[in-house]
């Protein structure tokens, strides 16, 4: 099997590291007992990763829109589900999130760039 790392699998491999460390950072911060807060980071966190892994599975365009929509709710949610005044855990939730959607809107952007083509 040819496994060629390709400038597009980064990207995928970013957003996979970044949602294990959403989904480990309950423990990793110490917030684990407050419910709103590891819930949304764990299940966050999942799906991240499991988009990443398809994305890097399959070339299909799906895995990075739904990247996105969980970036953005990731950077909203503090908000969202009133934990946004914990200094510790807001700042976390904003930057993995900002990172994750600007991750995989870089990726669709690229994948939406139009080469010229020869046409006969």
């Amino acid at each position: 099997m040819n496994t060629v790392w390709k400038k597009d699998m980064i990207a995928d491999v970013v957003g996979l590291v970044i949602g294990l460390g959403l989904f480990f950072s309950p423990w990793a911060v110490g917030f684990s007992t407050e419910s709103p807060m590891n819930w949304n980071a764990w299940l966050s966190g999942i799906m991240i990763a499991a988009l990443a892994v398809a994305a890097l599975a399959l070339f299909a365009e799906w895995p990075e829109w739904l990247t996105l929509a969980a970036g953005v709710w990731v950077a909203v949610s503090p908000w969202v589900l009133h934990f946004s005044s914990n200094a510790t855990i807001t700042p976390l939730h904003v930057i993995a999130g900002i990172l994750v959607a600007a991750v995989a809107a870089l990726r669709l952007w690229y994948m939406h760039q139009s080469y010229p083509r020869v046409t006969a």
